[in-house]
């Protein structure tokens, strides 16, 4: 299960690179990464929690529950708003290529916005859950 988590976030990587939205907020390429740098170039986003499992009832089909995380030192939480609507608009039911699976649905979640402890880092953070299965 673990080699389709990646198929998938390899594709979601792919879409939000090539992305103009996402592109116009994170910079080009996106600043999007799989673990936040020490020394980052604000703002950027990185991948937060991502379980698979499989879908109760549906033999063969996978459950995604994936966290995005966004992060500025906008003052304000514009700049971080502005990259969730980008990440969304570029995720949303967004014909993603698994190779060799079928993506059923990805769909956007929850997000949630707030300032971090150091009192300048805003933090978005997004959830989406995508299901996947095997290919016809």
């Amino acid at each position: 299960m673990s080699d389709l988590g990646w198929i998938l976030q390899t594709a979601v990587h792919a879409r939000l690179a090539a992305d103009d939205g996402v592109k116009a907020i994170l910079g080009d390429p996106p600043r999007i990464h799989d673990i936040a740098p020490e020394a980052p170039e604000f703002p950027f986003a990185s991948y937060g929690e991502w379980r698979t499992a499989g879908l109760a009832g549906a033999p063969g089909h996978l459950e995604h529950d994936i966290r995005i995380r966004i992060f500025s030192r906008y003052a304000g939480r514009r700049e971080t708003r502005d990259a969730m609507a980008a990440l969304h608009d570029a995720l949303q039911d967004a014909p993603l290529d698994l190779s060799g699976r079928r993506l059923v649905s990805m769909r956007f979640v929850f997000s949630d916005v707030f300032l971090r402890a150091d009192g300048r880092t805003w933090n978005g953070v997004m959830r989406f859950r995508a299901v996947d299965a095997p290919a016809p």
